[in-house]
């Protein structure tokens, strides 16, 4: 049996090696979406990490990607500071965070996919592919994808397909946004169609929209559900997130199920002066969650669950095989 390996900022490591995992979170981002809340003191983010480390988190799969102000320079320091295991991300969010004009927009999926390709097996670009620098040293390990609300645009199906094509080439899990939890079967049939295995697809924050039976039937096909706005309760209580995963877990699909937070702005750090905080998944979340479904089940959607969907086989992980890139022009 070849060993699993994840892809961390700091090099691969064995997939039995990250313990408690939180699948989802920004630990620098700047989105237009979201002006204000930019996330970018190195020495924030790092205290707020330890905070989560002092709590048993293991590793963070970091999902800023592509456009969105990816610092993999400053994720290396922040996973050298703390100790924690820092999974970086390439790929596209959906189109509300890129601007008119960017480059994106019109990118063919042939180059959409190659620089996604080259952050996976060269390293990350370091500016958002906005010139010709060399790649940084840290290599993404996980792909971001995103549609819109109730629909998926054309451009974000061109991203899909590079996604798609990303995970093929390379076996890097995908991690899809869905807006408010809607086109869940439609994300998924577009990677499909793709060719993109279904154990590599994974679904992010599905639980805004709490809908047992749907999510029963996405987790039926092979797929994750990340549930990752715990704690927003601008959205829902928790108890409407634990009844949610205590039906999926009785359902069968516990092997189906990962956390996160997904602080993608600065209101929510608590070194920011917000909340809940990198520490609020294992100090507020995870105690009641163990009280409804023990220590086994509770494990395996932290530990088993998220080493499983983003290992690749260790060759694969030493090795991509990376189309050549090119840089995009900017105007002067």
């Amino acid at each position: 049996m070849r060993e699993l390996q994840v892809v961390t900022v700091s090099g691969a490591v064995s997939a039995a090696s990250l313990g408690v995992v939180d699948a989802h979170e920004h630990l620098f981002i700047a989105s237009p979406a979201l002006k204000g809340g930019e996330i970018d003191d190195p020495g924030l983010v790092a205290a707020e990490v330890r905070e989560a480390a002092a709590g048993g988190i293991g590793a963070i799969v970091e999902l800023t990607p592509i456009g969105l102000g990816r610092r993999p320079d400053l994720l290396r320091r922040v996973a050298a500071e703390t100790g924690v295991a820092v999974i970086g991300a390439t790929g596209y969010h959906r189109d509300a965070h890129y601007p008119a004009g960017h480059w994106v927009h019109d990118a063919p999926v042939e180059l959409l996919a190659s620089r996604i390709v080259a952050d996976l097996a060269e390293g990350m670009h370091p500016r958002d592919w906005l010139d010709d620098a060399p790649p940084d040293p840290a290599r993404a390990g996980a792909i971001k994808a995103g549609a819109s609300y109730q629909h998926v645009s054309s451009g974000e199906r061109r991203r899909l397909e590079a996604a798609a094509i990303g995970c093929l080439r390379t076996g890097a899990a995908i991690v899809a946004h869905t807006e408010v939890g809607t086109c869940g079967h439609q994300i998924v049939d577009a990677l499909l169609a793709d060719g993109a295995p279904v154990d590599r697809i994974a679904l992010a924050h599905l639980d805004r929209n709490p809908d047992p039976g749907l999510h029963a039937e996405i987790a039926s096909r092979g797929v994750t559900l990340v549930y990752d706005t715990i704690g927003r309760i601008k959205y829902h209580p928790d108890s409407v997130r634990l009844d949610l995963i205590e039906a999926l877990v009785r359902g069968g699909h516990g092997a189906r199920i990962a956390l996160g937070l997904d602080l993608g702005v600065r209101d929510y750090y608590r070194a920011y002066g917000g909340g809940p905080g990198l520490g609020y998944l294992m100090g507020a979340f995870v105690p009641r969650l163990r009280g409804r479904l023990g220590d086994g089940a509770t494990e395996a959607i932290l530990v088993t669950n998220p080493a499983r969907l983003f290992a690749i086989a260790a060759s694969t992980a030493s090795t991509a095989a990376s189309p050549a890139v090119a840089p995009v022009d900017v105007p002067s």
